[in-house]
């Protein structure tokens, strides 16, 4: 098969962002008034255009460059200087991004003549919600009515709505005089500028864009590459100097760390209480997202902790304290998403603060315990006590609708999320004649998270002393584990059912969630083996990861987003629950088909979705799903899970030591690891494959104890692995 490279998603466009704000732009790094390019504060964008001519021509950027997480430079050429004697001169269009965005213009010459250029800015903002830009369908719209302050120098944009108080002020910056001119048309504003450069001299003037919110000013950042002192741009130095390093003799491996660790260093939101915990993605999840910055910073842990301890600590804040129809808010019930934009203001989505979605709460239960085995930090962990009661209050009272034992969720928003798993689109939920089904629904995976979080749980209230409750919940989880493979399993199949619908009978089709019960040990050791390679058959792994839907079923759709597409963050996920029960075969090859993904990527980055088409001659590579983001958190941290899950690395932080069971495959003879963090030491770690398929793992820097070792359940697994001829379906169990 031929080798492709450097595949773009969304590549038209160039971004760059900090915190809750992000900077979209053509590839020439232009603001042209077309969706969804723009300035974006706050899930509201307050700069749709800024259109920049120079002597009535508009320049044609020959380079653009995303620099650090927040800048981006363009160079154009002004005057040709391919003549003698010399005349060239050059246009610097410098774009620094923080709660506001600062643009200089720079014009350096390197002509023996001194120009006089006039440059002609059109401003322009139309204060769409993100979810507006990005679809292209506007709900919501006011006047936008323009003034110009000749003394300050500042254009203000406000915006005409009578339930929004939305403004933009763009300040010219510069020693030069500035006169104003009546926009080119009713909606825009010109901002015109004589700009004298002497020869082999430099020029430049800036553009202040500061978003005026209900009276409060955000103010644009300094001029400068270097990072800014705000709580997002600190979270993504202190990132930077935690989050571990790779090393490998395969370079596509070294390649993809390097990118993952350096996009979850740039994704921060930089909210308190936990200004690290991240963002879902660029360019359109600039916002608090519950079950996706615990997913990823979880993920993450094998490159460092302070994410997880920081997404604790915000989701913590956010947790539900009423009952709330309007946004499926229950107490204890633990925050989807939160958002800014017009839309979530006006009330027309309920996402200002939405809490459909069952996921979360579980999840926080899970990766309480996670972030305590990693860290220690008992301190912590007991400030998140009080809420991880009103978690497992909360599932105790809530989750379980009808009392039967399992979680269910039915949405009661009106314009609220209908599914409310992990496979969260309208249409994930198929029966296997391929038609959608309504709530109530208790998706499978839900019901390994709440097994999970039950043990987890345990171990940080055994930590902090309460011992009869940490013991009353592991027997709790273990009837939840009896009880679920009794209703879930399907031994025709060899896996479990996507869910329970609202007859309480199997919806009996074939999907990823298995991987993620593989990840949470819900799967009991005798059955793991035949979940795993359920999983990998062909018509669930398509060569380039695992099918959310079984390509057999159908509904299968490789373009959808829940219907047959490939999550890179389910291979995350999948490869900790292969390695838990010593499935190394499928391990390898779901490695293999990971890295070989991202190396198709610009820059070794796994993007959020791609299509479920296989891998083969007619497929040189899969595609995208459309409008998939990239960078995203949790297809970042899927690397570092990946690496973990070669390693079944586990940490015994009491003991100053590691659990391992290393099985690199032939592809990877080796890997260092520099900078791991367990409790307060840190070491490196240097890991050989040897010729039996096992490796030698060595430590450097603080002293720890490296303990061989299998998981148990990997040890029971092999005891009952069940031994199918090559190429048939699974006995039934």
């Amino acid at each position: 098969m031929r080798r492709v490279r450097d595949l773009r998603v969304r590549p038209d466009l160039h971004y760059v962002s900090s915190g809750w704000n992000v900077l979209i732009t053509d590839v020439h790094g232009r603001i042209a008034g077309v969706d969804p390019q723009g300035f974006y504060a706050r899930n509201t964008r307050v700069l749709n255009r800024q259109r920049i001519t120079v002597n009535g021509q508009e320049p044609r950027p020959f380079s653009t460059a995303k620099v650090g997480a927040h800048a981006q430079l363009s160079y154009a050429k002004l005057v040709d200087g391919e003549t003698l004697p010399r005349r060239g001169a050059y246009l610097m269009v410098e774009r620094f991004v923080g709660e506001g965005l600062r643009t200089r213009i720079r014009v350096q010459s390197y002509s023996d003549v001194e120009h006089r250029f006039q440059l002609r800015i059109e401003v322009g903002a139309d204060f769409a919600d993100t979810d507006e830009a990005e679809q292209g369908k506007r709900q919501q719209r006011g006047e936008v009515t323009r003034a110009w302050d000749a003394e300050g120098k500042t254009l203000k944009l406000e915006y005409g709505h009578p339930d929004l108080d939305l403004a933009v002020e763009t300040t010219v910056e510069t020693s030069l005089d500035v006169s104003y001119e009546d926009g080119v048309s009713h909606e825009d504003a010109v901002l015109t500028l004589g700009l004298p450069v002497a020869p082999d001299g430099t020029a430049f003037f800036d553009l202040v864009t500061q978003p005026l919110f209900e009276g409060r000013l955000l103010r644009a950042p300094a001029a400068t590459y270097a990072e800014p002192d705000d709580p997002a741009a600190r979270a993504r130095t202190l990132l930077r100097d935690e989050l571990a390093t790779l090393k490998s003799s395969n370079t596509d491996v070294a390649a993809a760390w390097q990118t993952a660790v350096g996009d979850l260093a740039c994704l921060p939101l930089g909210e308190p209480p936990g200004p690290a915990a991240p963002i879902a993605g660029l360019p359109v999840y600039q916002q608090i997202f519950g079950r996706d910055s615990l997913t990823a910073s979880w993920q993450a842990l094998l490159a460092g902790p302070t994410m997880l301890r920081d997404a604790l600590l915000l989701n913590a804040a956010h947790i539900g304290r009423s009952i709330d129809d309007w946004r499926d808010e229950e107490p204890g019930k633990m925050l989807h998403q939160a958002r800014h934009g017009p839309l979530s203001k006006l009330g027309i989505d309920p996402f200002s603060g939405y809490y459909g979605d069952m996921s979360t709460t579980p999840d926080f239960l899970i990766f309480l315990g996670q972030y305590l085995a990693w860290t220690g930090d008992v301190d912590t962990v007991r400030k998140l006590l009080p809420v991880a009661r009103q978690c497992l209050k909360w599932l105790d009272r809530y989750a379980d609708l009808d009392s039967d034992g399992f979680i269910e969720y039915q949405t009661r928003s009106k314009r609220g999320v209908k599914n409310q798993g992990w496979k969260d689109s309208d249409t994930a939920i198929v029966d296997d004649a391929g038609h959608s089904i309504p709530t109530p629904l208790a998706a499978s995976e839900l019901q390994g998270y709440h097994y999970a979080a039950l043990r987890y749980s345990a171990l940080a209230f055994g930590a902090v002393g309460d011992r009869a409750y940490a013991v009353d919940l592991v027997a709790r989880a273990a009837r939840l584990r009896h009880r679920f493979h009794e209703k879930y399993w399907m031994p025709e199949h060899g896996c479990y059912a996507l869910a329970l619908g609202p007859d309480k009978q199997q919806v009996k089709s074939v999907n990823s969630n298995d991987g993620q019960l593989l990840a949470t040990g819900i799967v009991p050791s005798r059955h793991a083996p035949t979940v795993a390679r359920r999983l990998l058959a062909p018509d669930m792994f398509s060569g380039w990861g695992m099918r959310t839907l079984s390509a057999d079923h159908p509904a299968y759709d490789p373009f959808s987003y829940h219907r047959g597409s490939v999550w890179p963050v389910e291979a995350g996920t999948l490869a900790l629950g292969l390695a838990r029960y010593g499935c190394w075969e499928q391990l390898h090859v779901l490695a293999e088909a990971t890295f070989a993904t991202a190396a198709l990527f610009e820059g070794h980055r796994l993007p959020e979705v791609i299509s479920g088409l296989p891998r083969d001659e007619a497929h040189p590579y899969p595609g995208v799903y459309p409008n998939a983001c990239s960078p995203q958190a949790w297809s970042a941290s899927a690397i570092v899970a990946l690496v973990q899950a070669l390693l079944m690395l586990r940490p015994i932080v009491p003991l100053r030591a590691i659990l391992v069971d290393p099985h690199l495959p032939p592809w990877l003879p080796d890997l260092t690891l520099e900078g791991v963090r367990l409790g307060r030491a840190t070491f490196d770690l240097v890991i050989r494959r040897d010729h039996r398929g096992g490796a030698t793992v060595k430590a450097r820097g603080d002293r720890i104890q490296i303990i061989q070792q299998p998981t148990l359940q990997a040890r029971r697994a092999a005891h009952h692995k069940l031994r199918q001829p090559s190429g048939r379906k699974a006995a039934p169990a």
